[in-house]
């Protein structure tokens, strides 16, 4: 049987950056490395709408990517 753990958090705030010329908007990302891992999601969006408040520009999306090592 397969196994998982986790090997790394990242916590991305996705931005709305203006329009291009095809008046799609331009996304621009800030990601912040080496969450612990017993972080709950409201503590991630907390964190994040705290760093969000300090920004000009409009928040598209908050996002945690984890990645984990599978062993056999």
């Amino acid at each position: 049987m397969a196994t998982q753990s986790l090997m790394t958090s990242t916590l991305r705030i996705d931005f709305e950056n203006g329009m291009n010329e095809k008046g799609e908007p331009i996304i621009k990302r800030k990601a912040f490395s080496n969450i612990q891992s017993g972080v709950t999601a409201d503590q991630l969006l907390q964190a994040a709408q705290a760093l969000a408040s300090l920004q000009v520009h409009p928040v598209i999306a908050i996002i945690r990517q984890d990645a984990m090592n599978i062993t056999a």
